[in-house]
């Protein structure tokens, strides 16, 4: 065990996400009534399925390991139905960032970023895009820009661009859930918008890694035949299938808490010196933190701070374009419910 790794294990207590996640909680989560799938078929992975369906308003949805996975994949389908390979999506794009390139190596698609690194994406983006596509992919909430979500209305009318270009649209939902309590409408609404959807159940809901593609039962039919091609189709799926399937309602009812709760913890940084939050009123239960401090010495910080008062933070911070100032991403889960506004903002200030 390395020495982050090994400081973590010591600490009993944080604010960051849905806690520690400790292999006890994560495996009493699966639960001891559960029916077996066979090779992702029946039991607990086709009740899932059917459930994350229904929520999200679509025919059909397929459960799968990762999203790395399912979204390349799902993407894929919505090029071979068209004459184009070319899938339009935000610079700060996951598939194109942090996954080694998978949606051109291994399905031949052609990633085009679009828009400002810095800013939403916007329609005027897409109107500077002449040639034809396979799909557009809009990411709930742009994690990247600290939780940041596009105006209904000016969502609605990507989606309309796209559709009026013959285009596919996929939405990047890892973090629906929490793009819902911002939008303040649910799941289903925000999902009627695109042809697929992509949801993860390990981020804001806190269950073991897996997610679902939900969308036309033709479209999610080609997505399952993908995940048996790329290897995802286990001989068990079941045990991540009934984690997600445990934990999804506690969290979706616990979201517009969450939100109201990153408000709170906005408003008390505001009296806090040396910390700016992006956005400055968070739109959803996530929010990027800038602290006047070197990631050096943030660091230095965060194992004091660990080893001293067993209370797991970030143990680095990410360094930004100012040498002065470091980065960090708070996800509001139901760990961070616990902690009060006010200590999270003291603990912060320590940080410094």
């Amino acid at each position: 065990m390395d020495e982050i790794a090994a400081r973590r294990a010591a600490c009993t207590d944080t604010f960051i996400g849905n806690g520690l996640g400790r292999p006890a909680e994560l495996l009493a989560s699966i639960g001891g009534d559960v029916e077996p799938d066979l090779y992702g078929e029946g039991g607990v992975v086709a009740d899932l399925e059917r459930e994350v369906a229904e929520l999200l308003g679509k025919p059909a949805a397929v459960f799968l390991p990762s999203g790395t996975m399912a979204q390349a994949a799902t993407l894929r389908v919505h090029a071979d139905a068209r004459a184009t390979r070319t899938v339009l999506w935000h610079p700060h794009c996951h598939l194109a960032l942090h996954e080694r390139e998978a949606y051109a190596r291994v399905h031949g698609l052609l990633g085009r970023a679009v828009g400002d690194l810095h800013q939403l994406l916007t329609v005027d983006d897409l109107n500077g895009v002449a040639e034809p596509i396979a799909a557009l992919l809009i990411e709930l909430p742009q994690r990247d820009l600290g939780g940041q979500l596009p105006s209904f209305e000016e969502l609605a009318a990507q989606v309309d661009w796209a559709r009026r270009r013959g285009a596919a649209t996929h939405l990047d939902g890892a973090r629906l859930w929490e793009a819902s309590a911002g939008y303040h409408r649910s799941p289903a609404e925000i999902a009627g918008l695109f042809d697929t959807v992509y949801v993860s159940f390990y981020k804001g809901v806190g269950a073991l890694p897996g997610c679902c593609v939900a969308g036309a039962a033709a479209e999610v039919a080609q997505v399952k035949e993908w995940r048996k091609r790329l290897g995802g189709t286990l001989f068990a799926l079941w045990p991540a299938a009934a984690s997600a399937r445990a934990l999804l309602p506690g969290a979706l009812a616990e979201m517009p808490a969450r939100m109201a709760h990153a408000r709170a913890i906005a408003a008390a940084l505001t009296a806090t010196p040396g910390i700016r939050v992006v956005p400055e009123t968070p739109q959803t239960p996530m929010m990027h933190l800038l602290l006047s401090t070197t990631p050096e010495r943030y660091a230095e910080n965060a194992k004091r701070l660990a080893e001293s008062d067993k209370l797991w933070v970030w143990p680095r911070a990410a360094a930004t374009a100012d040498p002065d100032v470091a980065r960090l991403e708070l996800a509001v889960g139901s760990a961070t419910l616990r902690h009060h506004a006010s200590a999270i903002a003291a603990v912060l200030a320590g940080l410094l």
